[in-house]
C-alpha cells in the first residue's frame, strides 16, 4: 500500500518554490516564503526554524493553494498579504493604492539629508497613496509636519490607517483634492515631495500583468509621454515652496533628460544632480527654490 505524502511546511515551502520558477515568477523563494508564513500564520525565519519540519495542516495547505493561484495568475504578493515593507516600516496596502517600491526610499533618503539642521521642517506629499513617502518622513522626523494630499479617497483612508499604526497622526494632515488644489493660498513648505504617474499612456499595455492589472491606473498613468502630471507639479510647486525649498520627485529612468530639461526651464529652480537607484538607474531629481 503507497504511504501518503505527509507535507511538512519546509517541504511545501520547496516544492512551492519550484513550482512557482517553473511559472516564470522573477522571484519564486521570495514570494513561496512570504506566502506560507502569511498562510501559516507564522514569521517567514520560523520556515527555517521550529516550524520547519511541522506537518501543514488541511487549512494552512488549502489557504497557501488559493494564495499560490492568484500570485500565478498575476496578483502581487503585497495585495495577498496587505501588507508591504518600506524603508523598515510596514504599510497596509490594497489596490486602491500602488506598492511602496525600493527605489522610492531615494525620494525619502534625499529628503532626510536635506533635511538636516531643520528645526521643524514643513513638508508636502503630493500623492500620498498609502503614505509610504510622507509618514516614514513623519516617522523620521519626529518634529515635522507633515501635509499628504490625494486624488483618492480610499487611498487617503489607507494612509490614515497606518499612519495610527505608526503613532504619527498628530503630526499629519490629510487633504483630498488634486496637486495643490485643496491648499490655502500662500501656503509654503520646506520640502515638496512626490512619486507621481509618470508611466507614458502608450507605454501602458505593456506593464507587467501583475502592475498593470492589479495596481491602480491613477497611481501609474502619466499621461501622453509620462509627463501630464509631472508637468503640473513642477510649475506649481514653485509657489507653494518657502525660499531654499526642496522639490524632490521621482521619475522613470527614461524621463531623466527631458525631466531635467523641464525643471531647468523655471528660472526658480536651482537643478541638484539626479540620484540614481539601487540599480544605478536615474530615479530622484531634486531642485531648490532660489
Amino acid at each position: 500500500m503507497k504511504t501518503a505524502q505527509v507535507w511538512t511546511l519546509g517541504a511545501l515551502l520547496d516544492w512551492t518554490a519550484k513550482h512557482l520558477a517553473e511559472k516564470g515568477s522573477e522571484h519564486p523563494r521570495l514570494d513561496a516564503e512570504v506566502l506560507l508564513a502569511f498562510a501559516a500564520r507564522c514569521r517567514r525565519i520560523d520556515l527555517y526554524g521550529m516550524k520547519h519540519g511541522e506537518e501543514a495542516n488541511p487549512e494552512v495547505r488549502q489557504r497557501y493553494k488559493d494564495l499560490i493561484r492568484k500570485r500565478i495568475e498575476g496578483c502581487p504578493v503585497a495585495y495577498l498579504v496587505g501588507k508591504k515593507e518600506f524603508h523598515g516600516l510596514d504599510f497596509q496596502v490594497s489596490p486602491a493604492v500602488l506598492i511602496p517600491r525600493p527605489d522610492s526610499e531615494h525620494v525619502v533618503i534625499e529628503c532626510l539629508k536635506l533635511a538636516k539642521g531643520v528645526t521643524e521642517p514643513k513638508i508636502l506629499d503630493i500623492g500620498v497613496g498609502s503614505g509610504n513617502l510622507a509618514l516614514t518622513l513623519a516617522k523620521k522626523l519626529p518634529t515635522a509636519q507633515v501635509t499628504a494630499i490625494d486624488r483618492s479617497e480610499e487611498a487617503l483612508q489607507m494612509a490614515k490607517t497606518n499612519a495610527e499604526k505608526l503613532g504619527v497622526t498628530e503630526r499629519v494632515r490629510f487633504l483630498h483634492g488634486d496637486l495643490f488644489a485643496p491648499l490655502d493660498t500662500g501656503s509654503q513648505f520646506d520640502f515638496i515631495v512626490s512619486n507621481p504617474p509618470y508611466i507614458a499612456r502608450e507605454d501602458m499595455a505593456a506593464l507587467p500583468v501583475g502592475v498593470r492589472d492589479y495596481e491602480p491606473k491613477l497611481a501609474l498613468d502619466g499621461g501622453p509621454g509620462g509627463f501630464e502630471v509631472f508637468d503640473r507639479l513642477v510649475d506649481d510647486a514653485r509657489a507653494f515652496l518657502a525660499p531654499c525649498g526642496w522639490f524632490i520627485v521621482e521619475i522613470g529612468s527614461p524621463q531623466e533628460k527631458r525631466a531635467r530639461e523641464r525643471i531647468e526651464s523655471f528660472a526658480e529652480y536651482e537643478l541638484g544632480a539626479t540620484v540614481r537607484d539601487f540599480s544605478n538607474h536615474p530615479r530622484v531629481l531634486k531642485a531648490r527654490k532660489k
